[in-house]
């Protein structure tokens, strides 16, 4: 669908991404609680008090917007991983375990709902939209290459024992919490992730001196 050009001023710029990031975080809010198929736009367009035309102006379909709403989520949740693990207060092996113990904080702190579209739509719409599932490939696959590199910097640092395949375990630990956050919510528990701190203590193993 054709966009019409605006002026472009400093004010116009970020009054469109005003509206863009309302109708993003409108349809996050939504879509967390019951799910991208379940959630129409003309629901997402009055949680967001923004008109029909607004959406079609930023987004060609529910699907471009879908795609969009999962790229700005990878993108926000990168970043913030990106710090923990350049954080040289901690060592690497330490940096680690915080990551994972955020899954733990961040359940409960929402009383255990789903706050993590990665986990909430990876099920849902990777049959559904090839786009989105793109997106979500490319995200959780980027988040493991993070890990990857987090544990090759514990064997430097000294704080991890060696690792014959720093992916593969990668690999192993992401899927453990993936797959513990989809326990969690439907147990509406953290007592799944318990677990999954025992197995990530003992496959961060500290070298032996």
């Amino acid at each position: 669908m054709s966009k019409h050009p605006e002026p472009v001023t400093a004010e116009g710029t970020e009054a469109r991404h005003d509206t863009r990031d309302r109708i993003l975080d409108a349809g996050a809010e939504l879509i967390l609680g019951r799910g991208f198929s379940a959630v129409g736009l003309a629901e997402i367009l009055g949680r967001a008090q923004v008109p029909k035309g607004s959406f079609y102006y930023y987004f060609d379909s529910k699907e471009n917007f879908g795609v969009a709403l999962l790229e700005r989520y990878f993108q926000d949740y990168e970043a913030g991983v990106v710090s923990l693990f350049n954080d040289t207060r901690m060592t690497a092996r330490e940096r680690l375990i915080r990551y994972f113990a955020a899954w733990i904080d961040l359940h409960e702190r929402s009383a255990c709902e789903v706050t993590c579209l990665a986990v909430k739509l990876s099920g849902e719409v990777s049959d559904l939209s090839e786009p989105m599932r793109k997106v979500l490939s490319a995200g959780m696959t980027r988040m493991v290459e993070r890990i990857a590199a987090a544990v090759e910097a514990g064997v430097a640092d000294g704080s991890l024992a060696p690792v014959a395949d720093s992916r593969g375990l990668a690999e192993g630990l992401y899927a453990m919490w993936m797959g513990g956050a989809l326990l969690a919510k439907a147990h509406r528990s953290t007592a799944p992730f318990h677990g999954c701190v025992a197995q990530t203590e003992g496959l961060l193993a500290k070298p032996n001196h």
